[in-house]
């Protein structure tokens, strides 16, 4: 298994980000948390609606309902504060000076600049929330993606209707030799989240890289292994370790390129 570096992010009330962490190895991930319940000041949360974009202010002022766009703003906030942490080209980096890009399929990237203008970026990065932590992984010259799940998330559905609907046929049948439902229900969670945090890494999207077209095998500890003709073959997945309160009520895992 990689090391893991584990980051657990509180924002600061000052946004002059001094360059104090170096940037990933090739062998390491680093996992930002933050937990939205914890911030509760209007003023603060106004504060890091500065660091946005025009076009990101206009995307979380546009979520239903405060609680949605405090989410997201705080998802963005973190992207920004995090990379802005890192020693980029020995450079102290201002949050609001960053800017982002999509790929071809939409997932979002970081535009990279060098004195010979614009060129890919070799740090990556991923985000993922649910309605109580938000999750942002960042490597470097490796593609990532990241997923994190309620580890009590209700599934309304018949879980292994639902699994034939988006699963392969292997897990479908592993499953269905789960006989306890609570048991066969974390298990489909686990398999969920591993199996988004691979479409995220290849950057194309659901519908380019449909859960059915590759299955889970289940290796060694954590380790996976992807029966999947295409790229990233190589890539692997981790279980996400947790200390705090509201991740250790979380599942997550975490695909990057070898």
């Amino acid at each position: 298994m990689f090391p893991f570096i584990q980051k657990m992010l509180s924002f600061q009330r000052s946004f002059s980000v001094s360059p104090s962490l170096q940037l990933p190895s090739p062998m390491e991930t680093h996992l930002w948390f933050v937990v939205p319940d914890e911030f509760k000041s209007v003023s603060l949360l106004n504060q890091y609606m500065e660091l946005l974009s025009p076009c990101e202010k206009e995307n979380v002022l546009s979520m239903r309902g405060e609680q949605l766009q405090k989410q997201a703003l705080l998802a963005r906030t973190l992207v920004r504060t995090t990379i802005a942490r890192y020693q980029i080209n020995n450079r102290v980096v201002d949050p609001r000076s960053l800017k982002f890009k999509r790929n071809v399929h939409g997932k979002p990237e970081l535009e990279w600049e060098s004195d010979g203008g614009q060129c890919p970026s070799p740090l990556h990065f991923n985000i993922s929330h649910t309605s109580s932590l938000i999750a942002c992984g960042v490597t470097v010259n490796s593609s990532i993606g990241i997923d994190i799940e309620e580890k009590q998330r209700k599934i309304k559905n018949n879980i292994l209707a639902f699994a034939r609907r988006y699963f392969s046929l292997h897990e479908v049948e592993h499953l269905s030799a789960i006989s306890d439902s609570e048991v066969q229900r974390q298990e489909f969670v686990k398999l969920w989240t591993l199996k988004e945090a691979y479409v995220k890494a290849l950057g194309r999207g659901f519908s380019a890289a449909p859960f059915k077209t590759f299955t889970i095998c289940i290796k060694n500890g954590f380790r996976r292994g992807f029966d999947h003709a295409d790229v990233l073959e190589s890539g692997v997945c981790h279980k996400i370790p947790s200390s705090s309160e509201k991740a250790l009520m979380h599942i997550g895992n975490v695909c990057k390129e070898n």
